[in-house]
């Protein structure tokens, strides 16, 4: 199994109200992708409410198989959600890992 995380922040020029939109619209497009493919085990989106974080929103999710992620990565519905969170956040990171 692979476990996949990336975690953003929000663009600083939004509002916070404009900041707690676009990860309750985050949340719910990649939480839906668990509806649209195969291979995905687990996948959680985490918004972060408390100021000892240094990132906004969080996806913890778990694939069966490299191949079920790198399907994943080209979905197109994937590529949707996608477009948007490049469009609201910055400073990604990301890390892959056998579990």
């Amino acid at each position: 199994m692979i476990r996949h995380i990336v975690a953003w922040n929000h663009k600083e020029e939004f509002t916070e109200a404009e900041k707690k939109e676009n990860a309750e619209k985050i949340k719910t497009e990649l939480e839906a992708l668990t509806q649209c493919m195969d291979g995905i085990i687990e996948l959680r989106v985490h918004i972060n409410t408390m100021p000892s974080g240094n990132r906004d929103v969080v996806l913890n999710s778990l694939f069966h198989s490299e191949e079920a992620l790198a399907a994943y990565q080209i979905h197109p519905e994937h590529k949707k959600a996608g477009s948007f969170i490049g469009a609201v956040m910055q400073d990604r990171i990301c890390i892959d890992y056998y579990e």
